[in-house]
């Protein structure tokens, strides 16, 4: 191993390999922050440009730097606009976008940058130590544990509710799940909920869906707002964050990291999952002072999902190297990408090609440091975008909207689904209700559909309950997190 360690070094060290990561973490930065334009649409346009390099070393080091560039990236759309780049930065937003309009958009980048660091570097750490042994763990996820496992995330919707707020997120949660359900179903592969219309036969696009929860409300409310977004959120100030700041996010960061690279692992979690997840736990388990203060600006509210979802992927080479199979629809394109370089990734790859293996992981670390001295010095430029005026600000924002919903489907029908869902959350925001816990369920409800259909497949009916110890343990682990608040609510009233 640590032969393969020194192989590894050596190959992300020498200078093609250095020129490639940080012109991979550049493009994936920049390009990262355009709504619409996730991982994977990077990753299958720079696919060509990998492949003629030759090298299998430096095209796979280029395309996983795109990786965690891009998700690196789309969490400053997410703070300063409330426009997520990508899929895994939407939890970044709770909390990063109140914190730019309270004129901390500075402060908000540089706690996004320290932890995707740290998330991104204990993940490669992680990822060195354990790839081996995890690649058998996750093999023992079968479809019973990855429905339990999508309960467990429906059931911390709770951290997403302000306070009263628990029927609404409930409501919000099933509306989700109904959503998830417009499309081909997963037991009959028969189009549902369509009404005859084609385009919607692979169901609604995530990233319109979130585009139209989040930005396009946003873009209403800046016209309906009385001043300029310059006058508050756009001065730039408070870039530093201080002892006692750092402190209080430090075992955050640390916790979610961990959680987030073992929720990577898992072949079918991913950045997304692993973002959402972190952000309920630190919210579920932080006293009650500070559980108020998530949604409305809490540091530790942007530090959970940060540090989890650049953790998660580098959790996902896990299986993609070591078993050859891909975890989501980004790794599957990098599998690709690996079999028309000829090389065959799984169990071998560490002992056949260890400059391949050892050396993709090296340039994370290398990967991850470039993200951060070239982001921490541009974020008092990259913040300014808060003091655009907002006549300018507002078409800014519609436009990559639009943009980032057609290039999601390459699909005119996407736009009017954007307006048309738009509208709805416009109307929902001015009643209140929280908008997050409805993506959650739509992101979760059409894999527990899945899984759920194919574990009553492979059982005759629902006996894979109890029937797999690990299945039945994280459903306990559900209630617990469902019952969870209401105990703490209950002990908190008798000390009063």
């Amino acid at each position: 191993m640590l032969e393969g360690i020194l192989i590894g070094l050596q190959t992300a060290l020498s200078l093609q390999n250095l020129l490639v990561v940080i012109g991979g973490c550049l493009i994936g930065t920049f390009i990262g922050m355009l709504p619409g334009l996730g991982p994977m649409s990077i990753i299958a346009i720079m696919i060509p440009i990998a492949i003629s390099m030759g090298d299998p070393s430096a095209a796979l080091i280029l395309l996983a730097g795109v990786y965690y560039g891009a998700i690196f990236g789309g969490s400053t759309s997410s703070i300063l606009l409330n426009a997520p780049g990508v899929a895994g930065t939407v939890a970044s937003s709770f909390d990063g976008y109140p914190m730019a309009q309270q004129g901390k958009a500075g402060k908000a980048l540089t706690i996004a940058a320290i932890a995707s660091f740290a998330g991104g570097t204990i993940g490669a750490i992680l990822l060195m130590i354990f790839a081996p042994m995890l690649s058998s763990v996750a093999l023992l996820f079968h479809s019973a544990e990855y429905f339990a496992l999508m309960i467990v995330g429906l059931s911390a919707i709770a951290a997403f509710a302000g306070q009263g707020q628990v029927v609404k997120a409930l409501l919000m949660t099933v509306l989700g799940l109904i959503m998830a359900t417009v499309g081909e179903g997963a037991l009959f592969n028969l189009p549902r909920f369509t009404a005859g219309i084609m385009d919607l036969q692979s169901g609604f696009g995530f990233i319109t869906l979130a585009m139209a929860m989040f930005a396009l409300p946003e873009a209403i409310f800046l016209v309906l707002k009385p001043k300029n977004i310059g006058d508050d959120g756009g001065e730039i100030k408070d870039l530093r964050i201080s002892r006692a700041e750092a402190r209080s996010i430090a075992p955050v960061i640390g916790r979610q990291s961990i959680q987030g690279f073992f929720i990577g692992v898992l072949p079918g979690a991913g950045a997304t999952i692993a973002s959402f997840l972190g952000y309920a736990v630190e919210r579920n388990i932080a006293p009650k002072h500070e559980q108020d203060e998530f949604g409305k600006g809490s540091i530790k509210g942007l530090a959970a999902p940060e540090s989890a979802n650049n953790a998660a992927c580098t959790g996902s080479f896990v299986p993609l190297l070591t078993l050859g199979i891909p975890g989501s629809g980004t790794t599957a394109i990098l599998l690709g990408a690996l079999i028309a370089l000829n090389v065959t990734p799984g169990p071998r790859l560490m002992i056949d090609e260890p400059q391949i293996f050892w050396a993709v992981i090296m340039s994370m670390f290398i990967g991850n440091l470039v993200l951060l001295i070239l982001n921490l010095p541009l974020i008092p430029y990259i913040a300014k975008v808060l003091a655009i005026p907002r006549n300018y600000l507002i078409p800014f924002i519609l436009f990559f909207t639009l943009m980032g919903a057609y290039i999601g489907q390459n699909n005119a029908t996407e736009l009017l689904i954007l307006v048309g869902f738009g509208v709805c959350g416009i109307a929902l925001k001015f009643a209140n209700y929280p908008l997050p816990p409805l993506l959650i369920g739509f992101i979760l409800g059409g894999m527990m559909e899945d899984n759920f259909s194919r574990s009553m497949q492979l059982y005759g009916g629902v006996s894979f309950i109890w029937e797999r110890p690990m299945t039945m343990g994280l459903l306990v682990l559900a209630v617990v997190l469902v019952l969870l608040p209401g105990y703490r609510a209950m002990r908190a009233k008798r000390a009063v």
